[in-house]
């Protein structure tokens, strides 16, 4: 599994970008090829798709939009090849946005999206999308996952996390950050 590929970007197409890496030439997939320039140097975050019949790779300007990317493609019944037409005309806050107020829309403006795809990323990622002011504080990360793997959110998970010694061992962080969660 690749995180990012390194690289000069060799070739640019209509639907992907070839980027060197030490000789090698990446085929990938990405939502806006002419982001990138002709033999010019970028860190591509990388998607890679492995099926029977393909092995396929998505490539994302930064972090965050290859992360929801990944929430999306998690969404019944959308894709890859839904989800990364998405981030070419919308913005990731923009995105996030309209599913944490149901704009079905905003939604529907997507190539392919339909009311019941619409409806259908609405049900599976409302208020599972952290946007720039609800990110989790950087205190423990194995806290926060902890938290997050029990279902909570990361606006819940906010509150509780600042209050919580992070020089105590990690069950009694969680213990503590459950106590204040259940309060």
């Amino acid at each position: 599994m690749y995180e990012y590929i390194n690289g000069k970007v060799m070739d640019i197409q209509s639907s992907y970008i070839v980027l060197e890496n030490n000789g090698i030439g990446y085929m990938i997939y990405t939502a806006n090829p002419y982001y990138y320039d002709l033999n010019g140097e970028y860190k591509v975050y990388i998607f890679q798709n492995i099926r029977e019949d393909e092995n396929t790779l998505y490539g994302f300007k930064s972090y965050d939009e290859k992360q929801l990317f990944l929430k999306l493609t998690s969404v019944k019944g959308l894709g890859c090849k839904m989800a990364l037409p998405m981030l070419a005309s919308g913005s990731i806050d923009g995105i996030v946005d309209a599913i944490d107020r149901e704009n079905i829309l905003y939604l529907k403006k997507f190539p392919k999206i339909g009311d019941k795809v619409a409806r259908q990323i609405i049900l599976d990622l409302k208020g599972k999308l952290a946007s720039k002011d609800t990110e989790v504080a950087p205190v423990s990360n194995e806290l926060v996952d902890a938290l997050k793997s029990l279902g909570y959110k990361n606006g819940d998970i906010n509150k509780v996390v600042k209050h919580i010694d992070s020089s105590l061992d990690i069950e009694t962080q969680i213990k503590e950050a459950l106590k204040l969660l259940l309060k």
